[in-house]
């Protein structure tokens, strides 16, 4: 699945070599956290959230013929806050 999850998401965005996809096993849940481009969170998010919507749906019919069940989350990985200027 997570092949696969790459594989699609690589060929929706500008920046395919920014694009991770870590599995988090969480409760007999796998979680996939897709880190991308801050440039690219809204392809992937796509017009009132169809295209995420329709990756999470997707990944859900996947998962159940597999018999595992999974979701997704974007993950916006925030820079550290500035530093305070030296007075």
């Amino acid at each position: 699945m997570q092949a696969w999850l790459e594989y699609v998401v690589r060929g929706l965005v500008d920046r395919p070599d920014a694009v991770t996809v870590t599995p988090v096993e969480r409760d007999g849940l796998t979680l996939y956290e897709l880190r991308l481009h801050p440039g690219d969170v809204g392809k992937i998010i796509g017009k009132q959230g169809a295209t995420i919507h329709a990756l999470r749906s997707l990944l859900l019919v996947g998962g159940a013929k597999r018999g595992v069940r999974c979701a997704l989350d974007i993950v916006e990985d925030q820079p550290p806050p500035p530093s305070p200027a030296a007075a």
